[in-house]
């Protein structure tokens, strides 16, 4: 008689997953048949044998998912002051972990690897500590601190972005089991980690050299970020980047260099927006690159010369006034217009409210029913959150209660359509969704007065600001939930570890937020231009004082940036065979609010990009995310570390009341 040795845990766990996956092919043309069909199909053939078996919600998922998350959300709020747009984390988290976990089983540390389905839910609450706390900051509150040159408390703020975060996860249950289960919508970005994440644990060589990409871009760019802003900390401040790139400006614009270099027109090396124009394409990078050019060299020295705009030396924030409307205005209309172009959706989206709420925990018995999210959760955090939001709005931006609760009842009808599109498209409406806010708020709130009134301003804006907040997590929970789908997750259990995610992405977004801006005149500078911010300001004080009270100059570039924002998309809908020859809107508005030299590392770098794919596609499509990746977290990260060191005792003092 044989003896045999009996298994570990970790091992036996370890061979599950290996059968579990050797041949499974991941369900993305979806299931047919009627709903209860669809849902046991997907439970016999993708749940039973990995999502019944496998280790997902740990300690150690959540604990890592929570650190990368945290992490991960300084680079995503760096880049949104720089650039005015946040980046998805779920597979750069999920390489990371993967590399990690890796490396510290080689090294005798720990007794298994990470799962699959363990970075999965490593990956949702690594995505909503983030992504889905971040985006208030950098838009509403960033263009209320502004508007109202002070800042609110951090503990204020804390709570603040708390509490929408939590109205948008819990506003995605009710969708979740129609978007997902049922009319089994793409999700195209939870497609692609879903794929990643089967990658990295089939193929862990290719996996470990996107890893290691990843970590040598981000020490070069990190590095380079330190050369440039962090030499003055060790009195080299004659040697830094910033000293070398004004001498290489002065001699190439000699005697004009403060005339150009006051229009942002100069070179500056910045290894984030190199990486950002890789990651956002040729079409939209090469449209900024063209709309920044005709701003700063073309529009901007005439008004000058006019005696319209101030001439140089002057501030970029005096003159950043003049075009944003240009650049705001198309961006608003384009927008507007492609939402309600998607009007199929829309309709569909209320269509299918009552099958969303068709089920109630007393009716549900299946075996798919026990797991998902119950309802119950949904009303428990909606409930919650209106209360904490509607007292938070009245005391600090003095918001009526009732206007508070119909934000909200409002909000969860946008969200609807909100999440609908991003299933569709892979692209979530949220300027959209916080510009049809403002203009519901304008009508609400008119200003009947001779000057501007700064409280409607912050109804307008702090009202729509819970919208585009809580539409953002609503889309973000469901591609991630889109990814477990595939990979026969529990959806009850990943969205536990998403709503994890929130309080580490709260304390470290708003920490970090005060830091890199102690006061409002850091924003619409050189340092951060903050488009996302200057946007939303923009129309907050149109709304309030009336486009009629602005100089003439700039309601005709609200005319004109308005009229182009609404031709490009019908442009791109009725020639779509001429679509890739014709500029972004979202490209040719940011434009506007953007610096002349932004756009052109945003350029550069997706015509690097552009490059590389064309000669060498395979090593593209595996190094270009990791790398680009790489990129914006080493500059981003640097820059926070530089401002901890410049600003983190004062901030250090707020939060233990000294």
């Amino acid at each position: 008689m044989s003896e045999t040795t009996p298994q570990s845990p970790e091992n036996r766990d370890a061979e599950l997953a290996a059968k579990a996956y050797a041949d499974f092919e991941l369900p993305i043309a979806g299931f047919a048949g009627t709903p209860e069909e669809i849902e046991q199909q997907w439970y016999e053939k993708v749940y039973l044998g990995r999502g019944d078996v496998l280790p997902q919600l740990t300690v150690r998922a959540v604990i890592m998912g929570s650190l990368l998350g945290g992490l991960l959300s300084l680079t995503n709020l760096y880049a949104g002051l720089k650039t005015g747009w946040g980046f998805g984390v779920s597979i750069t988290a999920s390489i990371l972990s993967y590399a990690i976990w890796t490396a510290f089983y080689k090294a005798g540390l720990v007794r298994s690897q990470m799962g699959i389905l363990e970075t999965n839910c490593m990956k949702a609450t690594s995505s909503s500590a983030g992504y889905s706390t971040g985006g208030t900051l950098i838009s509403a509150y960033a263009a209320y601190m502004m508007l109202n040159h002070s800042t609110l408390s951090i503990p204020v703020l804390m709570a603040w972005v708390f509490f929408i975060a939590v109205m948008g996860v819990t506003m995605a249950i009710p969708m979740k089991r129609q978007m997902v289960n049922i009319e089994q919508l793409r999700f195209p970005s939870g497609i692609a980690c879903a794929e990643t994440l089967k990658v990295l644990y089939s193929e862990g060589v290719k996996g470990m050299r996107a890893a290691k990409a990843l970590i040598v871009s981000g020490v070069f760019a990190g590095c380079m970020k330190f050369w440039e802003e962090g030499f003055k900390l060790i009195r080299l401040g004659n040697y830094s980047l910033a000293t070398l790139q004004e001498k290489i400006n002065g001699l190439l614009f000699g005697s004009q260099y403060q005339n150009w270099t006051d229009r942002t027109v100069m070179f500056a090396l910045d290894p984030m927006l190199l990486a950002a124009g890789a990651l956002t394409g040729m079409k939209v990078s090469a449209s900024m690159f063209l709309g920044a050019t005709l701003c700063w060299v073309v529009f901007v020295p005439i008004m000058q010369a006019q005696g319209i705009m101030p001439s140089s030396p002057v501030a970029y924030r005096d003159i950043i006034q003049w075009p944003l409307w240009g650049g705001v205005s198309c961006m608003v209309t384009s927008g507007l217009l492609s939402f309600f172009l998607q009007w199929r959706s829309i309709v569909k989206a209320f269509g299918n409210m009552g099958k969303i709420f068709s089920k109630t925990d007393a009716q549900t018995k299946s075996e798919v029913d026990r797991l998902e999210a119950p309802i119950s959760w949904f009303l428990l955090g909606q409930f919650v959150s209106l209360i904490a939001l509607a007292w938070l709005s009245a005391a600090c931006f003095d918001i009526p209660i009732w206007q508070s609760v119909l934000a909200v009842f409002l909000t969860f009808f946008l969200a609807l359509v909100s999440c609908r599109i991003t299933g569709e498209t892979d692209t979530t409406p949220i300027g959209a969704m916080g510009k049809v806010m403002q203009l519901i708020f304008g009508a609400l709130n008119p200003n009947l007065g001779p000057v501007a009134n700064p409280g409607l301003q912050n109804i307008n804006l702090m009202a729509a600001n819970i919208t585009a907040g809580a539409a953002s997590s609503s889309g973000d929970l469901l591609t991630d939930l889109k990814t477990g789908y595939l990979l026969g997750a529990n959806p009850r259990k990943q969205f536990l570890a998403q709503f994890c995610g929130i309080f580490m992405g709260t304390v470290v977004t708003v920490v970090s937020f005060r830091m890199l801006v102690p006061d409002y005149t850091s924003l619409g500078t050189t340092q951060f231009p903050a488009p996302a911010a200057m946007t939303w300001k923009a129309v907050a004080e149109a709304m309030s004082e009336g486009i009629g009270k602005l100089h003439i100059v700039k309601i005709w570039l609200i005319g004109v940036g308005g009229l182009v924002g609404i031709l490009l998309p019908l442009l791109s809908k009725y020639f779509p065979k001429y679509n890739k020859w014709i500029p972004s809107p979202a490209g040719l508005g940011l434009s506007w609010t953007f610096f002349w030299h932004s756009s052109l590392m945003f350029f550069l770098g997706a015509l690097i990009s552009y490059g590389l794919e064309k000669k060498a596609p395979k090593q593209a499509e595996e190094y270009t995310f990791p790398v680009a990746s790489g990129l914006i977290a080493g500059v981003a990260l640097m820059g926070v570390l530089i401002a901890f060191i410049e600003n983190g005792p004062e901030i250090i003092k707020q939060l233990i009341g000294g």
